[in-house]
């Protein structure tokens, strides 16, 4: 190629690099005017941005610090700063010296403070100054750390702000939460956490684990309706059933603030309670007393069976729970209340008694049937007003009983001469009377005042100084052992040489009644009559020999008499017939005198309990024709006639042959004293019903009522000659043999003396080997 062709193509190959220059040059500067608009529309955006952020900043009265290596410079917020350095006492409201002045504030603030410097980590306190409080809020952002100060003034200078109400909440040892609109949470603290065993919310929801589906059906009612709800739910929670009281509140803003406490000892006690209360409407519906609990609205809330009964109210009518007043008045209707004169009044009081703290006293209702109530009022625990009734009729009548044989006691101790004091078993004094006091010498007052057995003791001591015997005395009293209450008696001799005999006896009640009598002048009466007793037994001794020697003495030259009366009466026609009467008349003074002695001597032989009875079977009829035989003469000579009746049944008795007809002689002898001539007598034996019957009748002139009485007394019959001992004699022999004489007279009518002799021997008078034989 030649120079010049080489000189045109570098020409033009330097033309195209200049155009391809110029034309990169116009394509770089397109791209650059592009870059340039946009970096200016970024500015724009960034310009607008920063001047949100400022008036957002400072729309919420909050200053934003930004702190690099130790360095605080304010971001936004130039007012807000001021407010919170004015909060907290600072003249130079500086970014640096509002740090400064956060780092000194707390130890725990200046930790944070550094943790934030330093690591990064985030952090949320207040700080409370002179003139207010001041929030803070840290967080990092590469190498600046941000602090957000606002500034709490006014009405709300406590109040937290939501990291530090976050945090409370996640203190709580029960869970809470804020719920959404449906029940499901957004936000839990630690607790909800531990009790689904979940690190996080989120994995509890990936888990689908819940604290408790109810609480969250709860929680989306109270969402739904905007109003508070309550409920206790039992939750399995750290392998124990608890029950939590869970509450859900709609907040502000939107959302459900859940908490629950913790209730589980107290629905447990709750649960006890309802129980107890059970229990005890139970018990109380089982007692006879009538019982009924009023609420505090005044209205039956309980009632037993008893208090039904005694007012006779319906239980349909009960079961409506009426109130207190409508009791009262449905009462009155039926006239069941005592009667007053301002019912209203009355009621009013009644009603009243809501308003006591305290029991009020007892009270006494006398209604209209006759009955007293015992009325019984009381504040009910759980509130409200108990009202216990108690038909006390019967124990008001049963304690005046007592009360009338207390005194009817007391009055018949009083009476007494001898001292008489009754101690319970805890050795209180319980009864005394005025005897005691008297008897020891002691003041009424004195024994009041005394109390117990040893105060009583004490009284008696100057009186009686063994105190040995009031030991023993007092181990009667007061030992709790039966054995050692056993009666005792005895005699003590007083200081005042008194004799005192004295005795115990245990009261079934456990009390023991203790007596004391002055025997002085009885046992000098009794000296005195041990002597009397020993003078007339030794003059009995004498009488007895007196009288054994006087019939002797007598027998002898009576017996003489006798033989020679006799000789003279049949000394034939050497005597005259008027010597002969005189002998006659000698021979029966002597016989009669004879029949006397012999009748003193059996009556002494009685009394001195010496009369031997010669047994042996005696026919009845015999011996009454015998004892007929005797007296028919002299009943001839008086002209009375002399009639026997004597059965052939009559029989066989077993006794004294000459005894049975001494008791018939002196009958008959009697007899014929007592009947003017022209008169009968009967002698008569009959058997009745376990006996024989020996009879003597008369139709004399008969005994006055007045001497019917002590017609067997001895020496009664005096005045018709001898010593009067013939009927005392047929008492005491018919008395030997185990029978009885009866008397059946009147005056002017005679009389009939029967004796009663019983077949079998029973009486113990007689000799043991008596008895009778049919």
């Amino acid at each position: 190629m030649s120079a010049h062709e080489l000189i045109l193509a570098a020409a033009a190959g330097a033309v195209s690099l200049a155009i391809c220059a110029v034309l990169w040059a116009l394509a770089q500067r397109g791209r650059a005017e592009a870059r340039v608009g946009e970096l200016a529309r970024r500015l724009a955006a960034l310009e607008q941005h920063a001047d949100a952020a400022q008036a957002s900043a400072e729309a919420f009265d909050s200053a934003l610090l930004a702190v690099e290596e130790g360095q605080a410079s304010l971001a936004s917020g130039e007012e807000s700063l001021a407010a919170c350095a004015a909060a907290l006492g600072l003249e130079e409201a500086t970014p640096q010296a509002l740090v400064n002045v956060l780092m000194r504030a707390d130890p725990d603030h200046a930790r944070r403070l550094r943790a934030l410097f330093e690591r990064g980590e985030a952090c949320a306190f207040e700080v409370q100054g002179r003139g207010g409080a001041v929030s803070v809020e840290g967080r990092a952002s590469g190498a600046l750390a941000w602090l957000r100060l606002s500034a709490v003034m006014g009405e709300a200078p406590g109040l937290p702000t939501a990291p530090r109400f976050a945090a409370f909440l996640n203190a709580r040892t029960c869970p809470s939460w804020i719920a959404a609109a449906d029940g499901s949470p957004v936000w839990v603290n630690a607790a909800w956490l531990a009790a689904v065993d979940a690190a996080s919310l989120d994995e509890a929801a990936a888990r689908q684990a819940s604290f408790d589906r109810g609480a969250e059906a709860l929680a989306s009612e109270a969402a739904n309706l905007g109003q508070r709800r309550q409920g206790v739910r039992w939750i399995t929670a750290g392998g124990r059933r608890r029950a939590y009281q869970v509450t859900a509140q709609p907040l502000e803003g939107g959302g459900v603030g859940v908490w629950t406490e913790d209730v589980t000892e107290l629905e447990e006690l709750r649960e006890v309670l309802k129980r107890n209360v059970e229990a005890h409407d139970e018990t109380l519906n089982h007692i006879a007393e009538a019982v009924a609990v009023f609420s505090q609205a005044k209205r039956l809330i309980f009632h037993n069976t008893a208090f039904a009964e005694l007012w006779g109210l319906e239980p349909a009518w009960l079961a409506d729970q009426p109130s207190h007043g409508e009791v009262l008045d449905r009462l009155r209707q039926r006239r069941r209340l005592p009667e007053t004169a301002d019912y209203g009044k009355w009621k009013a009081a009644e009603l009243d008694r809501y308003e006591q703290l305290a029991a009020g006293p007892d009270d006494l209702w006398s209604v209209a049937d006759g009955r007293t109530l015992k009325v019984v009022r009381q504040p009910h625990p759980l509130g409200g007003l108990l009202l216990l009734f108690s038909d006390i009729t019967g124990e008001l009548k049963l304690k005046a009983q007592y009360n009338a044989l207390i005194q009817v006691q007391q009055a018949t101790l009083d009476k007494l001469s001898d001292a008489v004091a009754v101690f319970g078993s805890d050795g209180r004094l319980r009864l005394h009377n005025e005897a005691f006091a008297r008897f020891w010498q002691i003041a009424p007052q004195q024994l009041e005042t005394a109390g117990d057995f040893e105060g009583v003791v004490e009284l008696c001591v100057p009186k009686l100084h063994d105190m040995g015997f009031w030991r023993e005395l007092k181990g009667r009293v007061a030992d709790p052992d039966p054995s050692a209450r056993a009666p005792m008696s005895g005699e003590v001799k007083t200081s005042d040489s008194r004799i005192v005999a004295y005795q115990s006896r245990p009261l079934p009640d456990g009390a023991t009644l203790i007596a004391f009598t002055d025997v002085t002048d009885a046992r000098k009466l009794e000296s005195a009559l041990a002597a009397r007793e020993a003078a007339l037994a030794e003059t009995e001794r004498l009488k007895r020999d007196f009288v054994g020697n006087v019939s002797y003495e007598l027998r002898t030259p009576l017996t003489t008499i006798i033989g020679y009366s006799e000789l003279l009466e049949r000394s034939g026609e050497g005597l005259s017939d008027r010597g002969r009467s005189h002998a006659a008349s000698v021979k029966s003074a002597a016989t009669q005198l004879a029949r006397s002695i012999d009748d003193v001597l059996d009556m002494a032989q009685i009394d001195a309990d010496e009369m031997a009875l010669d047994l042996e079977d005696v026919r009845v009829a015999d011996l009454l024709l015998t004892i007929a035989t005797r007296w028919q003469p002299e009943a001839e000579s008086m002209r009375i006639s002399l009639v026997v009746e004597r059965p052939d049944d009559v029989g066989v008795i077993r006794g004294d042959t000459r005894r049975l007809g001494q008791i018939l002689n002196h009958l008959l002898e009697n007899a014929l004293g007592q009947t003017p001539p022209g008169g009968t007598i009967t002698i008569a034996a009959r058997r009745a019903l376990g006996e024989i019957q020996l009879q003597v009748t008369d139709t004399g002139r008969g005994i006055p009522f007045h001497v019917q009485a002590h017609i067997f007394d001895r020496f009664v019959g005096r005045e018709r000659g001898g010593p009067g001992l013939g009927l005392a004699l047929v008492k005491a022999l018919t008395e030997l043999h185990g029978g009885w004489v009866a008397l059946e007279s009147e005056p002017g009518a005679g009389a009939t003396f029967t004796c009663h002799l019983p077949e079998e021997a029973q009486a113990t008078a007689a000799q043991p080997e008596l008895g009778f034989a049919r």
